[in-house]
């Protein structure tokens, strides 16, 4: 089954008789899941399980739903805030697929986008968080899509819910889209709505509304993805190493016509925002969340690209990171991707209280 039958499925969009027959073996394995994942909820609420204290304070960002909410843009952005008051932090990341060892997807933008902080790949975050106290010096740990990890105890929990499906169909993995229920927002300080300005202005009210009705006490802010420019791989560039180079502005990138590529949680989210502003798609070619490309990959996306005569190739940054490198100097279609900044647009005052709130009860604890 591809994503989108899945999709489909889950979203109760498929007609097609054998894919519905698909639902209610979804549904039975999302129970067990949803029962699994409440027993153990449960065992941490009740400190049956052991949450660890790091030294510092830790910071964790996350969501509870799969795919792509603007987590990574969001850790991006309360990094280099923290940063830019002085603070030595590291960012901690499981490094979901990355081969070890390396750098790759959400760790490299990770790295590019916060220059003065540092990346720690480590699926055990107690023992990462450990590493950054002695090793790094960390003043503050941002810890990466840790929402559903409780074994490291934080001192602030900030979830990115993306506006454009906020609540997962309102099912538990694999027959919707929720990591775990929604009740487990109690748990969460601030929820950051982002995508805001993809939905209607009623639909925003019904995802403030049902946020404080879960939780009460909740923190909200609401935040978009700005697009700033589409950046193209230098041509004069390091042996090794892949580099952003010349800039290409929104408007001349309307006069283009373009092949877009992507392999993230969410693909619909970067095609609407390509719509949103005006480019001239021609053509575009999706992969799976964290797809990781071979140069046969490259060939079947340029081969395409030629075939339809496209001025540019446009990706997202997560894609860019794994593909520049083996597409080379190709100067007769470059391959550019869309920069794009987290911007927070409502709430911008209520997180910066809750960061400061943090930092100070860390340091007190």
């Amino acid at each position: 089954m591809d994503r989108t039958s899945f999709y489909r499925i889950i979203a109760g969009k498929e007609h097609r008789i054998a894919m519905k027959l698909a639902l209610p073996f979804l549904r039975l394995a999302s129970l067990f899941y949803s029962m699994a994942i409440r027993v153990r909820n449960l065992c941490y609420d009740k400190g049956w399980l052991k949450q660890n204290r790091s030294a510092t304070t830790v910071i964790c960002v996350g969501n509870i739903t799969v795919g792509g909410t603007g987590k990574t843009p969001l850790v991006i952005w309360v990094t280099n805030f923290l940063t830019s008051k002085g603070l030595q932090c590291s960012i901690l990341t499981r490094g979901y697929k990355s081969p070890k060892g390396k750098f790759s997807d959400e760790p490299a933008v990770l790295a590019k986008s916060c220059p003065d902080a540092r990346v720690i790949i480590e699926p055990d975050r107690v023992a990462g968080a450990c590493r950054a106290v002695k090793q790094l010096g960390a003043r503050v740990i941002i810890m990466d899509d840790g929402f559903q990890h409780r074994r490291l105890a934080r001192n602030l929990d900030i979830v990115a819910i993306d506006a454009i499906c906020p609540f997962g169909y309102d099912r538990m993995l694999p027959a919707g889209l929720l990591r775990e229920p929604v009740s487990a927002l109690l748990r969460a300080d601030a929820a950051v709505i982002t995508r805001s300005d993809q939905v209607s202005g009623l639909e925003l009210e019904n995802i403030e509304k049902k946020l404080k009705q879960i939780n009460p006490n909740i923190t909200i802010a609401k935040a978009i993805h700005k697009p700033l420019c589409a950046k193209v791989l230098k041509t004069k560039d390091e042996p090794g190493k892949q580099t952003s180079g010349p800039e290409i502005g929104l408007e001349e990138l309307r006069d283009k016509s373009i092949f877009a590529f992507c392999g993230i949680g969410n693909p619909d989210a970067f095609m609407a925002t390509l719509k949103q502003l005006g480019l001239n798609v021609v053509a575009s070619k999706i992969y799976d969340d964290h797809h990781r490309y071979a140069s046969a990959d490259i060939d079947d996306i340029y081969e395409e690209a030629r075939y339809l005569n496209v001025d540019i190739i446009l990706t997202t940054e997560k894609d860019w990171t794994k593909t520049a490198l083996m597409a080379g100097i190709k100067e007769d279609m470059p391959l550019a991707y869309l920069a794009v900044r987290l911007e927070l647009v409502m709430g911008q005052e209520s997180i910066v209280h809750l960061l400061e709130g943090a930092i100070a009860q860390g340091k007190n604890g």
